[in-house]
């Protein structure tokens, strides 16, 4: 799930180094925290959320096919 996140986030981006991502496992929730550059949260969250909003629903879906759950959070730089 780490590298769906990571994939989806660098082919957003335009600065791809700065893309940052950590799992956590938190008894059978996941949990995964995704760090960009400043000035790309606008392209990571969209307009309204709506790129943050399909990122997590694909999450989602790939956690269900391993019979987990899973959050993602976008921390601020």
């Amino acid at each position: 799930m780490k590298e769906l996140i990571e994939y989806i986030a660098t082919q957003l981006v335009e600065d791809q180094a700065q893309v940052s991502v950590k799992e956590y496992d938190d008894s059978g929730r996941v949990r995964i925290e995704l760090k960009v550059a400043k000035d790309d949260m606008g392209r990571v969250i969209g307009k309204g959320g709506r790129v943050a909003n399909s990122i997590r629903v694909l999450l989602r879906v790939a956690a269900a096919r391993e019979s987990k759950r899973a959050t993602l959070d976008i921390v601020e730089p």
